[in-house]
C-alpha cells in the first residue's frame, strides 16, 4: 500500500540546502486552483498516454524518483509498479489523497508529501530521476520551479517533462479561457514550457544535454462532447477557477468555446470523445 505519511521519511526537510514553503498570494492562488475538484476523471482520459511516458524512462529498479506536481498519481503509480522508488509531490492535498487511494488500489508503495514545485522539501541530489508530466508546468515562477528540478537531481540525473505546446489542443483550451478571465500579468503562460527553446533557455548550462520532441496522446472520454464540458467545468482546476472568476456572459462563453473545441477535435464516432493533444516530451541531463 502507498505510504500515508507527508513528514517526507525519505526527504531532508531538516538540511540548510532546503529552501522553506512560504505560502504568498501566487502560491495560494496556485494552490486554489487545484484544491477541491476531482480531477480523477480527467487524469484518467490520457492514463495510457502516461504509461507510455513512464515505460519510455525505462526505470531501473530501486532507481530514486521524484514526480513534481505528481496530480493523481499518473507516472507515480506506473513508476513504481516498474521497481523503482518513487516520491510524488503535489501543492494540492485533495490529489495527493486522491494519489494514495489510487497507488493502495495498484497495490504499490509511493511516498506522496503537500509541497510546492517552487519550494521541493527534499535535498541537493536527492533523486536520480525527476519528472513532471502537466504539472510542473502549471507553477506561476517557472525560473524558480527549473531550479528546484536542476537542484534535487544528482549529478548525471535526469530532468523528464511532459508539456503542453501551444499549437495543440490544450493550446487552444487556455486561449479559451483566458479570453474569458486573463490570467496575472507577472505570470508567463504556463504553454512556454511547450516550447524547446524556453525550455532551453530555462536549463541553460546547467544541464549537460537536452533533447526534445513533440508527442501526441489521447484524451478519451466515454461520453460525447458537451459532457466532456460539464466535466471540464467541474473537474478541471483552471476551468472551474475560470468559471469562478466570470460574469454570467463569459461563464456562458467558455462553456460554447469548450463545447466547440471538443467537437472540433473529436476524432471518434461512436459517441464517445477522443481528443489528440500534442505535448513536448522533454529529456535533460544533468551534468
Amino acid at each position: 500500500m502507498s505510504q500515508e505519511s507527508s513528514s517526507g521519511a525519505r526527504s531532508k526537510r531538516g538540511s540548510g540546502e532546503v529552501p522553506a514553503w512560504s505560502e504568498d498570494a501566487l502560491t495560494a492562488r496556485a494552490r486554489g486552483v487545484w484544491t477541491g475538484v476531482d480531477f480523477l476523471p480527467i487524469a484518467r482520459s490520457f492514463e495510457p498516454g502516461a504509461r507510455a511516458f513512464v515505460e519510455r524512462l525505462d526505470f531501473s529498479r530501486g532507481e530514486t524518483v521524484l514526480d513534481v506536481a505528481c496530480g493523481t498519481g499518473n507516472l507515480a503509480i506506473p513508476a513504481a509498479q516498474a521497481g523503482a522508488i518513487v516520491t510524488g509531490i503535489d501543492i494540492a492535498s485533495n490529489l495527493i489523497a486522491l494519489a494514495r487511494f489510487e497507488a493502495r488500489a495498484a497495490h504499490c508503495v509511493v511516498q506522496f508529501d503537500v509541497g510546492d514545485a517552487e519550494a521541493l522539501p527534499y535535498a541537493r541530489g536527492q533523486f536520480d530521476t525527476v519528472m513532471s508530466m502537466f504539472g510542473a508546468m502549471f507553477a506561476y515562477r517557472p525560473d524558480r520551479v527549473a531550479g528546484e528540478l536542476l537542484r534535487v537531481t544528482r549529478r548525471g540525473g535526469r530532468i523528464a517533462m511532459a508539456n503542453w505546446t501551444a499549437e495543440g489542443f490544450v493550446g487552444a483550451l487556455f486561449r479559451a479561457h483566458a479570453a474569458v478571465a486573463p490570467p496575472p500579468a507577472e505570470v508567463p503562460s504556463p504553454l512556454a514550457w511547450g516550447d524547446e527553446q524556453v525550455v532551453r533557455g530555462r536549463f541553460a548550462d546547467r544541464v549537460s544535454s537536452v533533447t526534445c520532441i513533440r508527442r501526441r496522446l489521447e484524451l478519451r472520454f466515454p461520453f460525447a462532447p458537451a459532457a466532456v464540458t460539464e466535466l471540464f467545468a467541474r473537474c478541471y482546476g483552471p476551468t472551474v477557477a475560470t468559471l469562478r472568476a466570470a460574469d454570467p456572459d463569459g461563464s456562458s462563453r467558455l462553456r460554447g468555446e469548450l463545447n466547440r473545441l471538443f467537437e472540433e477535435h473529436n476524432i471518434s464516432t461512436d459517441g464517445t470523445t477522443v481528443i489528440p493533444g500534442e505535448y513536448l516530451d522533454v529529456q535533460a541531463r544533468i551534468g
